[in-house]
């Protein structure tokens, strides 16, 4: 039996439940703050090496900026500021005094980036400069909820400069498709729709937001990954110049982006069900478990140990639970609850006619293959849960997407869903009702995938839905 809120009642529920029962995080001692317990950290550092991987193979280099900045940094950039002026921490007083200058705790770090660059960019010969860090940041929540939305995160931010528009808008794209997609698709099996944010959605101070949008199993979508364009306008704002061939000055084109913590809330309303998480085999910490049902002499015990030693060799992550002081019943759910991909069962009548018990958890189904197999049919099954989850995911994400024609339309179609309508039939008016009335537009983008190179351009789509 589920041990959960099932999530046809109670989708919000659900997801607190799950949290808790699967010791994935919980709220912590200030409000808006969370602490993530082991087992959803171990998740969080496999998403930390698979993006930086991604990011090093990009040309980045990671770097740390300070965590608290001088406001007047952001005062430079009007707009920056104004966008983060709600949401801004500020320390008004260190070691019993009242600061001479107040700090800010770093929201992002767009301003103290931009201040080092100024200082190390002399020539074209310095660019491209392309950095990254990962930290946390703090942005104050009114209604925080754990990973989705909370006072403090953790997160990666990218940051670089350029000597030209095209290059920089190149770079930033590339960040968008061969980091975060490629990622949040091949990895964590999430299908996210790659678009541009409409101008209202933008990110403060950017010339051009692009996004990657997951839909989650309740139909509301969740922002999971963006990166900017932003022009040179922090590069006038920080006086981020170079020389050129020719001698001239020149303002850098600069880019920023950025993941959070925010992939392990959509990772869990992506893929999990009524029984616990639903891990991608390519980002469980744990891929597989074999697990002692019951032992009378130790034989169980040894050929278990045996096999999860065999897996091992061949690479699998793997974990022996021979706890059989604890019934199988209850093991059984918390496996199910932590989400491993593969959980292989032995017992007593399993040795005797050597053969074992293998069980996904994605589909809950279990077949019986013969002990000497087991290795090779994990490792085949692992392949193939990924795919299939990846797949899964897709015909779950396609069901709740509608083409509409209308605002009408578009307003019945996203209370449960994902609604798709020609962003010529929205605009920037039908824009704003939509937000009176809960909506937002997530993302434009062309019907072959293609991004949009402009906020009007001519047969973009727009996708509208409630989102988290």
């Amino acid at each position: 039996m589920p041990v959960l809120t099932p999530q046809h009642v109670d989708f919000p529920r659900w997801y607190q439940d799950l949290l808790t029962k699967a010791k994935l995080a919980e709220n912590g001692p200030a409000r808006g703050t969370m602490v993530i317990r082991p087992n959803g950290y171990a998740i969080w550092e496999r998403m930390q090496g698979e993006v930086d991987g991604r990011i090093k193979a990009a040309g980045a280099a990671n770097a740390y900026f300070p965590l608290l900045i001088p406001m007047e940094f952001f005062a430079r950039e009007a707009e920056h500021v104004e966008g983060f002026s709600p949401e801004l921490a500020v320390v008004t007083h260190g070691g019993g005094k009242e600061l001479t200058a107040p700090l800010a705790i770093r929201p992002t770090s767009e301003a103290v980036v931009g201040e080092y660059m100024s200082k190390w960019i002399d020539s074209y010969r310095d660019l491209p400069l392309r950095l990254n860090q990962w930290a946390n940041v703090v942005r104050w929540e009114l209604r925080p909820r754990i990973f989705l939305r909370t006072t403090e995160f953790l997160w990666q931010e990218g940051h670089t400069a350029h000597v030209d528009e095209a290059e920089a808008r190149g770079y930033a794209r590339g960040i968008l498709r061969d980091v975060y997609e490629d990622f949040l698709r091949k990895v964590a099996a999430v299908p996210v729709i790659v678009g541009r944010k409409t101008a209202k959605e933008r990110f403060a101070g950017a010339a051009n937001t692009m996004t990657c949008e997951g839909v989650m199993r309740d139909g509301k979508a969740l922002q999971m990954a963006t990166s900017h364009e932003l022009g040179q306008r922090f590069s006038r704002a920080f006086d981020i110049t170079y020389t050129g061939a020719d001698g001239s000055s020149q303002l850098c084109w600069t880019t920023s982006w950025g993941a959070s913590t925010r992939m392990m809330g959509g990772l869990i309303m992506c893929h999990g069900d009524d029984f616990g998480l639903v891990v991608p085999p390519a980002l469980a910490p744990v891929q597989a478990v074999v697990v002692v049902v019951k032992e009378s002499d130790g034989a169980v015990t040894r050929a278990a140990g045996a096999l999860a030693d065999e897996l091992t060799t061949r690479g699998v992550r793997v974990r022996l639970d021979d706890d059989v002081a604890a019934g199988f019943g209850w093991r059984a759910t918390e496996w199910d609850l932590q989400g491993v991909p593969i959980r292989i069962e032995l017992g007593p009548r399993d040795i005797e006619r050597r053969a074992a018990v293998v069980y996904r958890r994605d589909t809950r189904d279990k077949t019986t293959v013969g002990l000497d197999d087991v290795p090779a049919e994990v490792q085949r099954l692992l392949g193939t849960v990924q795919g299939d989850m990846l797949r899964a995911a897709t015909a779950r994400r396609d069901a709740r997407i509608d083409d509409c024609a209308t605002l009408d339309e578009v307003r019945e179609a996203a209370q449960s869903g994902v609604a798709r309508v020609p962003w010529d039939e929205v605009g920037v008016a039908g824009e704003q009702e939509l937000a009176a009335a809960g909506l937002t537009v997530r993302c434009l983008q062309h019907s072959d995938g293609s991004l949009p190179d402009g906020d009007d351009d001519a047969g973009a789509l727009a996708y509208v839905a409630k989102a988290y």
